[in-house]
């Protein structure tokens, strides 16, 4: 069968490939569409597998609630490359894969990769083809979910922090402001409680260790160490911080002008805990000589 411009025009508004790769897999299939498209897809898998080893440390954080804001997920999607997270495939592939999360509920990460996006393909399956036409690994890093809450106020700062807050009482405006200030606050956690045993000892003992370099006697240096302990929480604890945008009154001060208890919240920063590799440019230069 003759291989038609038209032909090759259609398969490469279905699958974004290149005009030359389209008349490959055409003439391959002798001009069935259906069944280059097929090909397409199982190479695309198996150039997806051999670029799963690559570092994705770059990628989109992104928001999306339900229209009676009583629901709300976030998500983090990773790519190689800050280029490609700007791409309108990966754009729409973020959304997709935050409408599926809202819509369906996953219990977790593998059931998510499972689930069908609006196109009918899976969203591991998407993934993979996004890779073979991109030519970049990409992963779908976590997600978590605010399910029937009373208020919930997000907050996005570009396309690499996203925050989510849980609040009893208060209203949408209070969320928005407590979610910006976490965002550029970063704090640990909501309380003093919650502040993880192992972490306050470790600055125990760090500032044990400081405090007895000053050569004062045992009392002084015991209340010099609960002195910078407090500070510690203070400075880790959202309850504790300064208000972003009133650093006279924090945050426990303001939720409590406002009759409103924080319960939790979730801040994402885009590629946080991902070791990036770092490349030597001249190195690389080299190697690709070779």
């Amino acid at each position: 069968m003759a291989i038609t411009a038209a032909l090759v025009k259609e398969l490469r508004e279905r699958t974004g490939a290149g005009m030359m790769e389209c008349k490959k897999f055409l003439t391959e299939t002798d001009g069935d569409i259906e069944a280059a498209i097929e090909t397409m897809r199982k190479e695309g898998m198996a150039k997806a597998d051999k670029k799963a080893g690559r570092v994705a440390a770059e990628g989109l954080a992104k928001i999306k609630s339900s229209d009676d804001n009583k629901n709300a997920i976030i998500v983090e999607v990773n790519s190689e490359t800050d280029f490609v997270t700007k791409g309108d495939d990966f754009i729409e592939f973020v959304d997709a894969i935050a409408d599926c999360i809202l819509a369906n509920k996953p219990a977790d990460l593998e059931t998510l990769l499972t689930l069908p996006l609006a196109s009918g393909t899976t969203v591991e399956d998407r993934r993979k083809e996004l890779i073979a036409k991109i030519g970049e690994n990409m992963s779908v890093r976590r997600f978590e979910m605010i399910e029937n809450a009373d208020v919930i106020g997000t907050y996005q700062h570009g396309e690499r922090i996203a925050v989510m807050v849980e609040l009893e009482g208060g209203d949408a405006a209070l969320g928005k402001d407590i979610a910006m200030h976490i965002a550029a606050s970063c704090p640990v956690c909501v309380a003093e409680s919650e502040v993880p045993r192992e972490a306050l000892e470790k600055e125990r003992e760090i500032f044990s260790a400081q405090a007895a370099e000053s050569g004062k006697p045992a009392d002084i240096i015991e209340k010099m160490v609960e002195g910078r302990i407090k500070k510690f929480l203070k400075e880790v604890t959202l309850l504790g911080q300064p208000f972003v945008k009133n650093p006279d009154q924090t945050v426990e001060q303001l939720l409590k002008e406002k009759n409103a208890t924080v319960k939790r919240f979730i801040r994402f920063e885009v590629g946080e805990g991902i070791e990036k590799k770092e490349e030597n440019f001249a190195d690389e230069v080299m190697a690709q000589i070779k």
